[in-house]
């Protein structure tokens, strides 16, 4: 029979680490209240592996096969992030994003805890759980800054002429969303207006769910650049909330076929970290509300 301090050690494995995890994100948050938005590279590194090694200490003495360890890292995950989403109202979306990150540093961090604890040196153990807090801390209060552009482009068959006016605004975009995020809910584009047709003037880009981007254009060369600086955005609890769109642009050149080369441009600035994961969801995303619209700008210019 499975003994009462098994089933002690084991639960406490589950609920030690989420606890201490969600308190040390919970005080964090409050202290860098204006820092709204930016998920840190510890956030969704550091803080998960602590999350494993806590657990590790908990079932140390429970001889653990690495399949069971595997599948309690798992569980551990998955409160983390249901804990996630009701304490810190993090978004489905984003948690859906930054879930493959969880589940590998807490397997990652179960495995080091196993290790450490192994060797009983109890001086290394405080060492390393002592590091991963002070670099916690110290990611959390540095400056977080990266930017990209992303570009796409997509051939018509019409002339700049025909086509401009269905870049400077369109109606609304009927056909059924394709790209997988949206179809789960992600805000996806749907119109656009302007209020004249000339340097200077507003543009809005009208998402679903009502969320807009209300925008100026900046360059307004008639049938070859339209390009517009994002004067404001929706701040949700999804990925808009953690990227700042800051210039779009669209660029008509005429392939003297009577086609058109489209492409269109966008300028972001991440507020999630670590880029290295995060720039790939950034750039899927840019990419696909780019098609989206160029496809219903395509589709409109040659009726």
């Amino acid at each position: 029979m499975i003994s009462e301090e098994f089933k002690s050690n084991k639960l406490l494995g589950f609920l030690i680490p989420n606890i201490v995890v969600l308190a040390i994100v919970g005080v964090n948050k409050a202290l860098n209240s204006d820092s709204s938005g930016v998920l840190v590279y510890s956030q969704f590194v550091i803080l998960p592996i602590l999350l494993g090694i806590i657990s590790a200490w908990f079932w140390r003495d429970l001889a653990l096969k690495t399949k069971t360890i595997l599948g309690y890292s798992l569980i551990n995950s998955f409160i983390a992030i249901l804990l996630s989403y009701v304490f810190l109202r993090e978004g489905v979306i984003c948690l859906i994003i930054v879930s493959p990150l969880i589940f590998v540093f807490v397997i990652t961090g179960a495995f080091i805890g196993k290790m450490m604890f192994k060797k009983k040196n109890q001086t290394l153990n405080v060492s390393i759980v002592s590091l991963l807090l002070i670099a916690f801390i110290s990611d959390s209060i540095s400056d977080h800054n990266y930017e990209n552009m992303v570009a796409d482009e997509i051939v018509i068959n019409a002339s700049p002429a025909k086509i401009w006016k269905n870049v400077v605004a369109f109606e609304k975009i009927e056909q059924p969303n394709n790209y997988w995020l949206f179809k789960i809910g992600m805000p996806s584009p749907m119109a656009t207006t302007v209020t004249d047709y000339k340097l200077g003037a507003g543009r809005k880009c009208i998402f679903s769910n009502g969320y807009v981007f209300d925008e100026k254009i900046v360059t307004f060369d008639v049938n070859k650049d339209l390009t517009f600086d994002i004067v404001a955005q929706p701040q949700d609890p999804e990925i808009m909330g953690h990227i700042d769109i800051q210039r779009g642009q669209f660029l008509l050149k005429d392939n003297g076929n009577g086609t058109t080369t489209l492409t269109g441009n966008s300028w972001y600035k991440l507020k999630v970290f670590p880029i290295w994961y995060y720039d790939v969801w950034a750039e899927s995303i840019t990419r696909n509300v780019h098609l989206r619209v160029m496809d219903h700008i395509k589709e409109l210019s040659e009726k």
